[in-house]
């Protein structure tokens, strides 16, 4: 496999645009992603009650099977906006098609930002017809920024792979700050690849790749109103349809769960007023479920999370942590170690430096290490430190 430039638009037959339309002061916030040719379609929803037209929307286009495009706003989520915002949603779905000669339930719409405000339809409509007409085959990393809200780094990537003498590519950019939390958060994904599969296929590839992926992020326990992941595959690189257990579905399989995961750690590293990432291993665990619940359960820990920033090498804070999570483990074998160092084995702290474990926390990722000593399996989630500016970005995100 070989990392390039491009995100979306890096796989054959995507072309991409951003505009600003009036939604956000002064950043792009409207973008447009279209294939070529009829792609297949996967999707994947947050799983919060209260789910946002779009949200809404873009399950009826998965479940249709097949699409062109995706139409997507920042700085307004269209989320509580009552019948209103399903019309608006549904609005700018048939422009989008309009202006692109396609069928209405081709087209997915998406949107993140502001809860509670109804969308400047009057802004966005007449935007959408000189957005499709900026299409370019290289305009995967203005999409991916004009998707941000409180973003500040970009995330996006793309890996080419060869299975028989045919290269394939897969692409991806994603949103997400805050709000962000195992089972989809404030987060958006859209992921594209010129190999063919089914739509069966293709859900059962992408379902598995966020499981080891965006499933695994946290910055603040939140799980939001609109987080969507998209996932097209148009078969422009021609080639086999791609089968479950065939070498091309494999490959793709590998090839898209790394991208997945590169994109989560993006998402993880750039947390509302985060400086450190924190990635938390359990590894040694009696299967895959119970490391991964007592990993999720160190990232989220907002007492580990403030530690971090710190560089308090506070490790009674991660025991804590796993010890509230349900997970069985026996202290007398479990070893823990943070940036590291092993602190902690045998049932009791080990005779570790202080201030040397501090300097090493000072760095922007935080590896903490626990090998429970019961197993084989592993999993490693995705953090962030908590810091005085994630209460400043959300104690006047509005106002």
């Amino acid at each position: 496999m070989e990392w390039v430039d491009g995100g979306v638009t890096a796989p054959k037959g995507f072309r991409a645009a951003a505009a600003h339309a009036g939604v956000k002061y002064k950043r792009d916030d409207l973008a447009l992603l279209v294939s070529d040719q009829v792609a297949h379609v996967a999707g994947v929803f947050t799983t919060n009650r209260v789910q946002a037209a779009p949200v809404q929307l873009c399950r009826q286009v998965v479940a249709g099977g097949v699409a062109r495009a995706v139409l997507v706003n920042s700085g307004n989520a269209n989320a509580l906006t009552g019948e209103q915002g399903w019309a608006d949603a549904l609005a700018l779905q048939q422009e989008a098609a309009r202006v692109l000669s396609l069928q209405a339930q081709q087209v997915a719409v998406c949107s993140t930002g502001v809860i509670g405000v109804p969308l400047p339809m009057e802004r966005l409509l007449p935007a959408i017809a000189p957005l499709a007409a900026a299409l370019t085959s290289d305009g995967g990393t203005r999409f991916a920024r004009a998707i941000w809200t409180t973003d500040t780094q970009l995330k996006q990537a793309a890996l080419v792979f060869e299975v028989d003498g045919k290269r394939y590519t897969v692409g991806g950019a994603a949103k997400g700050s805050g709000m962000i939390h195992p089972n989809l958060a404030t987060m958006l994904a859209f992921l594209t690849t010129d190999a063919a599969l089914a739509p069966q296929a293709l859900d059962a590839l992408l379902r598995r790749a966020v499981k080891q992926s965006f499933h695994r992020i946290s910055v603040d326990g939140d799980t939001s109103t609109n987080d969507t992941v998209l996932l097209l595959a148009n078969g422009a690189a021609g080639g086999p349809v791609a089968q479950e257990g065939s070498t091309l579905y494999r490959a793709l399989e590998e090839a898209l769960t790394a991208l997945c995961i590169t994109l989560a750690k993006a998402i993880a590293q750039d947390g509302e007023g985060a400086t450190k990432r924190i990635d938390a291993t359990v590894r040694g665990a009696s299967s895959e479920e119970e490391a991964e619940r007592a990993a999720r359960a160190v990232i989220a820990s907002t007492l580990v999370k403030a530690a971090v920033w710190g560089a308090d090498p506070n490790w009674g804070r991660v025991l804590s942590a796993m010890g509230a999570s349900g997970v069985g483990f026996d202290l007398a074998r479990l070893r823990l170690f943070m940036a590291g160092e092993c602190v902690f084995a045998e049932g009791k702290p080990t005779a570790y430096d202080e201030r040397q474990l501090s300097a090493a926390m000072q760095g922007l990722v935080v590896p903490i290490v626990v090998d429970l000593g019961l197993g084989s399996s592993e999993a490693t989630c995705w953090g962030c430190d908590l810091t005085p500016e994630y209460v400043h970005i959300n104690g006047s995100y509005r106002t």
